[in-house]
């Protein structure tokens, strides 16, 4: 490939992003395919010292519109760093989370709109996935799945709020259908591997 390949996952908490991650993974190096796995908020020193900072339970004051903004400072330096560095290279980069999750969390859950849109439109650097797989759950399921386990920040949020993000990411589908494929996730983990390998391979025979 002269250029790589750029996916991108995306589902509410307990969609199962990090299963399908990884067998994605696994799969794309049996065939021979160079993979890089990062993640948001994260990816770099950098992005990781911000991803602290947002997910810190004890950081409850934070302002909506200075989450957003550290969203996008993430992504920012691990676009420039690691993603368009790898492509160039033409590796296959997976990441979990992108800009889709700023515009669902941010935009939709947080209510500040078009605002998320026009703060990351420098952040991505016009580096967009070619195939976004979303991961869609009812959030009270998703919710009872990663029950037991200690929440950060975002998790701890209203089921109202991941009402409204859940939302947000069908209304993404339906306007980037060419883009972001939506996997039922309360299939089995394999029914779900091979909806999403299948997808895949015809989009990276074309």
């Amino acid at each position: 490939m002269n250029r790589g390949f750029f996916i991108t996952f995306e589902g509410g908490d307990g969609s199962g992003k990090s299963t399908q991650i990884s067998i994605l993974r696994e799969c794309l190096i049996e065939k021979g395919y160079d993979v890089i796995l990062t993640r948001e908020p994260g990816g770099t020193d950098i992005s990781e010292k911000i991803r602290e900072l947002i997910l810190d339970p004890e950081n409850g004051e934070m302002e909506d519109i200075t989450e957003a903004y550290l969203y996008a400072a993430a992504r920012a330096q691990l676009v420039r760093q690691l993603i368009k560095p790898a492509l160039e290279e033409g590796k296959v980069v997976i990441c979990d989370r992108f800009v889709d999750s700023s515009i669902a969390y941010q935009g939709f859950g947080r209510g500040l709109g078009d605002a998320v849109g026009i703060i990351n439109t420098y952040a991505v650097d016009d580096c967009m996935p070619d195939l976004t797989i979303l991961l869609k759950l009812d959030p009270e399921r998703g919710s009872s799945r990663i029950a037991g386990r200690e929440h950060d920040r975002i998790e701890q949020a209203s089921d109202e709020f991941h009402r409204k993000v859940y939302e947000g990411y069908l209304k993404l589908e339906e306007k980037y259908p060419d883009r972001i494929l939506g996997v039922d996730a309360s299939g089995t983990i394999q029914e779900i591997a091979d909806e999403i390998s299948h997808r895949l391979d015809e989009i990276m025979e074309r």
